[in-house]
Formats: structure tokens, sequence, C-alpha cells
């Protein structure tokens, strides 16, 4: 069964949120998970080659939403909110293949479905920020041209 973009999306966000909780990617887990999902083994696969592309950039992404979510410390988002917006950084940042408003309203709805509707608006917060970062002319380019004609 080919999965949608949605459905392969919650199944790398729950293999990510289990990674978070174990630590460990353990086989049992990754065997449940096909179970649960009804998704072909190549899914599972892709899925799970997303979530060590994730666990790689982890201390990096950590550090951004670390830097955007000023009125809460790191350790006290709550876990599915923080796998949340570890998913959604690296879709925005380094994945390329989602558009932006895509990843961002995605990531929304993640909340909305495996945490609360008042996480959305916090999701919502992080991610428009660090997006508003990354499109933002950078200035120091313009400036240096002009004095060095």
């Amino acid at each position: 069964m080919v999965a949608s973009q949605r459905k392969f999306r919650e199944i790398v966000f729950q293999m990510l949120y289990s990674r978070d909780l174990n630590k460990e990617g353990d086989a049992k887990v990754l065997s449940s998970f096909l179970d649960q999902f009804m998704v072909t083994r190549k899914v599972l696969h892709h899925a799970y080659t997303k979530v060590e592309k994730i666990i790689a950039l982890l201390e990096e992404i950590d550090s951004l939403v670390s830097e955007f979510s000023k009125e809460y410390d790191f350790n006290r988002i709550s876990p599915i909110e923080r796998t949340i917006l570890r998913l959604g950084v690296y879709e925005l940042k380094y994945e390329g293949e989602v558009p932006p408003k895509v990843a961002l309203s995605e990531a929304v709805r993640l909340s909305r479905k495996f945490g609360t509707p008042e996480g959305g608006a916090f999701i919502n917060a992080i991610l428009d920020a660090i997006f508003q970062l990354e499109e933002a002319p950078c200035l120091s380019k313009p400036l240096l041209s002009a004095i060095n004609p």
C-alpha cells in the first residue's frame, strides 16, 4: 500500500517520537509500526531513513528551536510538540521537498491530532519565525557590493 504524504508524515512523526522516548531504534518497534500502519516495508524503510536524517541534525535543529522559543525553555516543551517542531524544522530548512506553507500547516495539523489545540499556535509561531528568518534578505551582500564596485 502506498502511503499518502499525510500518512507518511504521521509515520515519520510517530517513529521520531518513539525514538525520542526509546533512544534506540528497536526492531520490535519497527515491526509494530509495520502492523499498525499497514504499509509496505519500503514505505517504512523510507520513513526510517528520514528519521535517521533528522536525528543526525538533531543538535542543530534543537538549537534553532531553542533560539526561537524565548518564552519556554527547550526542555519544558512537551515531547509531542518538540517532535513536531523537529520534523517541521527539518522539512522547512533541510529537506527542500515540501513547500514551506505545507510544512507549516502540516505541523499544526499534527499538533491538533496528537497534541493540543493550543500547541498548534505555539508550533506555528516557532516555525513561522524560522521560516521568516530563512526568507529574510541578507543586507550585508548589497552593502558590500555598494562599497566595493
